[in-house]
């Protein structure tokens, strides 16, 4: 499925001991192997150690150097890993600060460092030349000939792509890192010496992540670690791994033995990104590049220890959690204000059940009315209780409104759908779609002829749970004036309605908003128990939601086929739900995404808030005939 494990090392050093060094990189690579990594990069000029300074210019440095390569050459024979280990170069009695990207036996080639550092603490071209304009070469040393030279190389193994540029390289205006990712290298590796000085961790994580996210690719990058000379300078190993935009894994710095980083790298979710991001392709260039081709000669195996998270939509962490929740909810509330702005409407109607999804829309027109100025009665309420609304959610809806200071109506429509029934020649007595569908569209009825009546917008309460699935009645509740929660996901609004209660409101309100969260999601559109209370729970008719919105995610943003979606489900959700109930669900999903489309294709207008949209003038245009069969295989 296109994973790949790869790994940033940093060895404990000692400056200008090769021989201890060669020990050190020899221990990092059986660690990196052990893990089952692919790739390992280590720091620049690691064989050497790069605060050598003077001792670059010594010719025994560099033949001891050439002969450590040679080791590490004939020590990979029977290693089954990319190694890119940092080490000087010399050609024509010029020294390149290089990279040499050894495999099973052979160089496969040499990166020189395109930018050499020469302000504030940095002086390396006391030694080294820039190796920027060097392509289409070939070079020959005593142990290997006819190795490609130049920053033109890209090594690959089937779709994995991996390009390498040196330190400095990663801090210029335009990286060469990017041409590589241009020209299809999709892992980047950075050999570095990076020196501490205070909050520079910091920004060189920044560069990391916004490099990867930048050039569409994961970024491994591994610098010079404690043991480099401390004559001015002092280097702590930082080693980090990304994937567009994303830190994967990070060390704590300052480690004072050989480390070895792992992550897990997903190349096909990369090349989706790509084939999706037409501005990356329209940035293509027509430089030349060399692809030195090699064989692993196993693919991935071992433990997936990559973190999958289950809820992709949400933040895990509380505070980031807490600060997009408020960025989402200001979102939807700018984008009514302007709605309301342009039509020039004062007034808003949304219907209340007691539920999340209405909640969060009548929490966002408050929001906005509050920011225009606009007095919250024009906020006009209407609950509609029938067949199967229970007092609880009834008399949430109710207290919520007053609570809110909206103007709030009541229409109970149970007397409208039986006149109904009559007309339709429907028993009542048969609970199928059509007693449901009736009593979806009598309610928008209502509300769409108040609107007319009132001069008013009428706002959608559904979300992008149900849209994907189709979980709403064509002409019913699928239809509004501006649908403020079309582009969140039903874990995502539980969330939402949570920071508005836990943030925005009085205790009262507060209590209220809690008390919405605990009841179980549902239409209520068949008839109670004997004791009041909900009979018909979404979530065991359609599924868990969070199952449907990981799929959502899998599914529409990384374009994952079955087998990779059931694999990180199964990580993400072990111990939750068996796999038999992932794969019913995830079979459910598919049959009613591709079925459900023609809804799809006739929603209003709403906000798109998240990486996710499934809007017909936005981010799906999708066929409503299109066969399902290719994704259930």
């Amino acid at each position: 499925m296109n994973f790949i494990k790869v790994s940033a090392a940093c060895p404990k050093t000692r400056v200008s001991d090769i021989d201890y060094n060669l020990e050190q990189i020899k221990k990092c690579i059986e660690l990196a192997e052990s893990k089952h990594s692919k790739l390992v990069v280590f720091p620049e000029l690691s064989l050497t150690s790069y605060t050598c300074q003077d001792l670059f210019l010594q010719d025994l440095l560099i033949e001891e150097n050439y002969k450590g390569i040679n080791e590490i050459k004939e020590y990979s024979r029977k290693k089954d890993i990319l190694i890119a280990i940092g080490a000087p170069l010399k050609i024509n009695n010029i020294l390149y600060n290089s990279a040499y990207i050894i495999f099973k036996g052979k160089i496969l080639g040499i990166v020189p460092k395109s930018y050499i550092p020469n302000y504030t603490e940095f002086y390396e071209k006391r030694w080294f030349t820039e190796g920027l304009n060097i392509k289409k070469e070939m070079i020959s040393l005593d142990f290997q000939k006819d190795i490609p030279f130049g920053t033109d190389l890209i090594f690959t193994y089937n779709e994995v792509k991996f390009g390498f540029e040196i330190c400095e390289d990663l801090w210029v205006t335009i990286p060469p890192s990017s041409y590589l990712a241009l020209k299809g290298a999709n892992i980047i590796g950075n050999l570095s010496a990076s020196n501490e000085i205070v909050s520079k961790a910091a920004y060189r994580k920044n560069l990391v992540a916004n490099q990867s996210a930048r050039a569409i690719c994961s970024y491994v990058y591994s610098s010079a670690g404690v043991y480099e000379s401390s004559t001015d300078l002092v280097f702590s190993g930082h080693l980090l791994i990304s994937e567009n935009g994303s830190i994967l894994n990070e060390n704590n710095r300052f480690n004072r033995d050989n480390e070895v980083l792992t992550s897990i790298i997903d190349i096909s979710k990369l090349n989706n990104e790509r084939l999706r991001n037409i501005s990356f392709r329209d940035s293509n260039i027509t430089e030349d590049i060399r692809e030195i081709n090699f064989k692993y000669e196993y693919e991935f195996y071992g433990e997936f220890n990559r973190y999958v998270d289950k809820h992709p939509f949400v933040p895990s962490d509380d505070k980031l959690r807490e600060e997009r929740c408020k960025e989402i909810f200001n979102i939807q509330s700018s984008a009514l204000a302007k709605r309301i702005c342009h039509t020039n409407l004062k007034k808003v109607i949304i219907g209340i059940s007691g539920g999340l999804d209405s909640t969060l829309a009548l929490l966002v027109a408050t929001k906005t009315f509050d920011i225009l100025g606009i007095p919250r009665k024009n906020i006009l309420t209407i609950t509609m209780p029938g067949f199967g609304t229970s007092d609880r959610t009834y008399n949430n809806a109710k207290n919520l409104c007053n609570n809110l200071g909206t103007s709030l109506t009541e229409i109970n429509i149970v007397e409208a759908c039986l006149l109904h029934f009559k007309d339709i020649n429907h028993d009542k007595n048969i609970h199928n779609v059509t007693y449901e569908n009736v009593q979806a569209r009598e309610r928008t009825q209502i509300l769409m002829d108040i609107s007319n009546k009132e001069g008013g917008l009428l706002i959608g309460t559904g979300d992008l749970s149900e849209l994907a699935l189709g979980w709403c009645t064509y002409n019913g509740d699928h239809m509004s004036m501006y649908a403020v929660n079309c582009s969140i996901p039903k874990t995502l609004v539980r969330y939402l309605v949570e920071y508005v209660a836990l943030n925005e409101v009085d205790k009262a309100t507060c209590h209220i908003l809690l008390d919405i969260l605990n009841t179980p999601v549902s239409p209520e559109l068949l008839p109670k128990d004997k004791n009041g209370e909900i009979t018909q729970k979404t979530e065991d008719i359609v599924g868990p939601y969070e199952l449907h919105d990981f799929f959502i995610y899998y599914f529409m943003r990384q374009g994952s086929n079955k087998e990779k979606i059931l694999t990180l489900a199964n990580e993400a959700f072990k111990n939750i739900y068996s796999c038999e109930e992932i794969e019913k669900w995830y079979l459910y999903f598919i049959k009613r995404f591709f079925t459900q489309q023609f809804k799809r294709s006739a929603i209003p207008d709403g906000p798109k808030v998240g990486t996710v949209s499934l809007s017909p003038r936005g981010d799906l245009r999708m066929p409503s005939d299109a066969s399902y069969n290719l994704w259930l295989k």
